[in-house]
């Protein structure tokens, strides 16, 4: 594999530092060309590979297709790792499948209506539904031979690994998938006043703050309602303990339904673990309009809101050794096995000093980058292989879970209402 990596942020880097390690001597990794719209965060990122001449570094704007396509051939690419922004996400797309490469992403982008209808139809409330892009070309990728993988970070990407093992291998029939993304970190000391954005900036914006979805076939379809609705507290394994969950916007309620309605899912949701003033500060930063795409005039110049917050907000890069604690993303799965109602959650502990030492990256990023390096490892040595555009759901679950055991990639499935847990180490 020839690999484009476009975006060296604190998950890329993460990516690549995992990708080093599982395949040190190039086996099925033969070369990387690291690309940002920075070049000396690209340079950073190669110079923390220890010299490894597999990684070489350049400048790009992803959102230029013309410019990826050129480089994508002058380096004798035929793989891209998409870990750009979101908004850049359909250029990359598109500059992968018109220069023969193969595909993958950790999300999707989705453009809500300035006035959603919320209520029942995704169609109601997002001029681009998130997914919706990438799956309508599902037939001229196949048509090409191409495969592209979106989704494949921890969520979407681990857990719906999970869902699609649950499925397969702990039921007879999934009836709801609900993914739970929480955990207990924090940095003893600090301001009381502090926030923190543990992910990329601009996805933190949309996702939080966009429309919320879930899937409830009982009524009717996708459900759309206004941010931080279907507040729930939720206990987490692994000592994490009590979490407080709102809904947002993520890819895993439009996949799960997609793959997994053969197995019998009805209802699928994703909730997620905000800190209070983070929540206050979208909000705020919502209602001020800084969360806008439109360039606004500010003296003799016109600038991006967005831009503005992004570049002004503290960059999960450079959070790290001061926090305690750990992220647990997992799935709790209802269905029925044997005529009996059952329930599981099949999780994924990430211990942040841990990471910190391992890795030199934090928790949140770490553990998006190493569901996203596992599934690399598969596309990689032909385990994961079809031509079209696919979501793990897809996939043999079996192997990536084999990956995380050989990895140290911990996983754990626990019955609901039991003490007992299976642990994959």
């Amino acid at each position: 594999m020839r690999m484009m990596l476009v975006g060296a942020g604190a998950v890329g880097e993460s990516i690549l530092k995992i990708l080093q390690w599982r395949d040190p001597n190039g086996s099925w990794l033969e070369y990387v060309l690291i690309c940002d719209y920075d070049r000396k965060r690209a340079d950073e990122v190669a110079g923390m590979l220890g010299g490894d001449r597999r990684f070489e570094t350049s400048g790009i704007n992803a959102t230029d297709r013309e410019e990826m396509k050129r480089v994508i051939r002058d380096h004798e690419i035929d793989f891209v790792m998409d870990a750009a922004p979101p908004f850049a996400s359909n250029m990359i797309f598109d500059a992968a499948f018109e220069t023969g490469c193969n595909y993958a992403s950790m999300g999707t982008w989705s453009v809500p209506m300035d006035e959603p209808a919320y209520g029942l139809g995704i169609e109601n409330s997002y001029l681009e539904p998130m997914t919706k892009y990438n799956f309508d070309r599902h037939e001229a990728w196949k048509e090409k031979g191409q495969m592209a993988v979106i989704c494949i970070g921890i969520d979407p990407g681990v857990v719906n690994v999970f869902a699609k093992y649950a499925a397969t291998e702990l039921f007879d029939e999934i009836h709801e998938v609900h993914v739970k993304d929480g955990g207990n970190l924090s940095v003893p000391g600090a301001d009381k006043d502090d926030i923190m954005f543990g992910f990329n900036v601009w996805t933190v914006l949309d996702e939080v703050m966009n429309p919320n979805v879930e899937y409830d076939e009982s009524r009717g379809g996708f459900l759309v309602e206004k941010p931080f609705a279907g507040q729930e507290v939720f206990e987490m394994p692994e000592g994490v303990g009590l979490n407080t969950l709102v809904k947002v916007e993520h890819e895993e309620v439009v996949t799960m339904p997609r793959y997994l309605k053969q197995y019998g899912l009805k209802k699928a949701t994703f909730k997620i673990s905000l800190d209070e003033n983070l929540i206050m500060a979208l909000k705020v930063l919502d209602k001020l309009g800084l969360r806008g795409l439109h360039p606004v005039q500010v003296g003799d110049v016109k600038v991006v809101p967005r831009d503005v917050v992004a570049a002004c907000a503290p960059q999960p890069k450079d959070i790290g050794n001061e926090m305690v604690g750990k992220m647990l993303v997992g799935v709790h799965c209802i269905g029925q096995k044997n005529g009996e109602r059952k329930e599981y959650f099949l999780y994924q502990p990430f211990d942040n000093q841990e990471s910190m030492k391992r890795f030199g990256c934090q928790a949140v990023t770490a553990q998006t980058g190493f569901g996203a390096a596992l599934a690399l490892e598969l596309i990689g040595r032909g385990i994961w292989r079809d031509a079209g555009v696919f979501s793990p759901e897809y996939f043999d679950p079996k192997p990536y879970l084999k990956l995380m055991e050989e990895s140290g990639f911990k996983y754990g499935i626990k019955e609901r209402g039991e003490q007992s847990c299976k642990s994959g180490i």
